[in-house]
């Protein structure tokens, strides 16, 4: 399947802005909860996505619904058995959505992106253009 390489360069730089945002949570808050049992260890693996309590990671959407349009959702999950109280969920969530939009202007300096609240979740909107390959 072809990708544009423009969307492939774009989609690596998100990965690597997500990767740091998941590590300063797991940092800052990785011991807070207990881990999932079937979860292996923050490190244990290439994809921070993958391991330790937090996932913070970049699902593309269309939009379609949104009254923000097409942009990336900020998906946020913390695997863990234990219950989370709903306002500490939402704080750890607005935080990863806070990182996100700081670091935005240092990982894709000159193009117009922000975060902003869309329903329950935050999403990355803005100039995705890709040019010309």
């Amino acid at each position: 399947m072809y990708e544009h390489p423009k969307l492939r360069a774009f989609t690596n730089i998100l990965d690597a802005l997500f990767k740091e945002v998941d590590d300063f949570l797991e940092e800052e808050w990785g011991d807070v909860y207990s881990l999932h049992p079937n979860r292996p260890v923050r490190g244990a693996t290439e994809n921070p996505e993958m391991d330790g309590l937090f996932e913070v990671a970049a699902d593309f959407s269309a939009g379609i619904g949104s009254r923000q349009g097409r942009g990336y959702i900020v998906s946020f999950r913390a695997a863990t058995l234990e219950k989370i109280p709903p306002e500490q969920f939402e704080f750890l969530m607005q935080e990863a959505a806070r990182l996100v939009g700081a670091k935005l202007p240092q990982y894709f300096p000159g193009r117009e992106l922000s975060v902003v609240r869309d329903g329950p979740r935050f999403k990355i909107v803005g100039d995705f253009s890709l040019g010309e390959a």
